[in-house]
């Protein structure tokens, strides 16, 4: 066999297996939404049969929990492995994420249950920020997006195909059989990156202190702030897609995984046409995919009242969204200089910032009696806010290099 065609075999398999994690965090994630009313009905019995609404805002606090732990676990995972090889960091991360979703498969109560969601969250920023490094790195210059996207291909055909089976497993066998599922595409990830993904030195000499250096660059602020309030609109739309599909749009329930898989179908191709566009005009593509993205989201709370409709801004809503998601990524690592481990990581949490604040505040305005319609506001409002700092962050990087060309003489 030829050299070169064996190396880009290896490192084909070698990507596939870490996109098949992606794949399993892509579920655990997105699938809670699809199944909000299941769970709530099941953990929450007595405040289901009295309030369906107030059960579905509480039950939005799984969303919160999960994104708590991506929050919290992002940063201090990635900082404090940063010197580790990075293969042998990522069997380890595989491992966890398979324990902690079969904790949510037979844990009994609510709270139980959203303890297990939070540890299921914190290795997930972790698991992608040091995948993304490893895949830019096969990429090469030139393709870091696309080699950023292609580990996120594993959590955007989740939302095409894992999402939309396990939502109709929950439906048919119990919410807990999507986690079932969960827990052993994780088994199948952490087997695969045991085989196929080579080694793969970590940065020995970095410490926790200089990983943490990351905080001090106002730039990677500005960045996390677009992924946490900008990208939360779009989690203020998917956590609470299942009550539109049905009260809103007046469909039977067996609609909501259909649905599902047209917001992942989107998902998809805007993740692979993000990082190309990316790699493009970085710039660019981040402020016209947050402008359309608010557009998205006011169209949706008007035309969800009907299906066909309601299908089509899905759609749209999936592609503007995941054109945004590599882009981001790369904006961080653009800005982050010798702190690639961390900030890889710290995008996701960022996003998952973004995950619980739209769940959340999707949930407040349903729980105050706005509709399920509400929360596609909400997200145009969150998407705009996340222009704005966009805005601000370029023209301040712009401002910061024309100074230092004015001095110089």
């Amino acid at each position: 066999m030829n050299p070169s065609t064996e190396s880009r075999g290896a490192a084909k398999r070698a990507l596939l297996s870490l996109a098949i994690g992606s794949f399993g965090i892509g579920m655990t994630e997105f699938v809670v939404m699809g199944l909000l009313p299941d769970i709530a009905g099941d953990l929450l019995p007595t405040l289901w049969s009295s309030s369906p609404e107030d059960a579905l805002s509480q039950a939005g606090w799984l969303i919160s929990l999960y994104a708590l732990g991506v929050v919290i676990g992002a940063p201090t995972i990635a900082g404090f492995v940063a010197r580790f090889p990075r293969h042998r960091v990522m069997i380890v991360l595989a491992l966890a994420l398979t324990v902690f979703n079969a904790l949510t498969v037979v844990l009994p109560t609510f709270e139980l249950v959203g303890a297990s969601r939070f540890l299921a969250g914190l290795p997930h920023g972790a698991y992608f920020g040091i995948g993304a490094l490893v895949a830019a790195d096969v990429m090469g210059p030139g393709n870091r997006a696309k080699g950023v996207a292609f580990i996120l291909t594993g959590l955007t055909v989740a939302n095409v195909v894992g999402v939309p089976l396990g939502t109709f497993l929950g439906q048919q066998w119990g919410w807990r059989a999507a986690f079932a599922v969960v827990a052993l595409v994780f088994a199948l990830a952490t087997l695969c990156i045991a085989l196929f993904v080579p080694a793969h030195p970590g940065s020995p000499g970095r410490t926790m202190r200089q990983e943490l250096g990351v905080f001090r660059i106002p730039q990677v602020w500005f960045t996390l702030g677009v992924g946490a309030i900008g990208f939360g609109g779009f989690f203020a739309v998917y956590s609470y897609i299942a009550p539109v599909v049905t009260d809103v749009a007046g469909s039977p329930e067996w609609a909501v995984p259909i649905v599902l898989v047209l917001m992942g179908i989107g998902m998809t191709a805007g993740n692979l046409v993000g990082g190309h566009l990316a790699d493009i005009d970085l710039r660019r593509t981040l402020l016209i995919g947050l402008a359309v993205m608010a557009g998205a989201f006011a169209l949706t709370a008007v035309l969800s009242f009907w299906i066909v409709s309601l299908c089509l801004m899905v759609l749209i809503v999936g592609f503007v969204s995941s054109v945004l998601s590599p882009t981001i990524q790369t904006r961080l690592m653009d800005v982050a200089g010798d702190n690639q481990s961390i900030a890889a990581a710290m995008n996701h949490s960022a996003l998952n910032i973004g995950n619980s604040l739209g769940a959340f505040l999707g949930g407040v305005v349903i729980a105050v009696g706005w509709g399920f319609t509400a929360p596609a506001w909400t997200g145009a409002v969150l998407a705009v806010a996340g222009l704005l700092i966009a805005l601000l962050s370029f023209r301040l990087e712009a401002r910061r290099a024309v100074v230092p060309d004015l001095v110089a003489p």
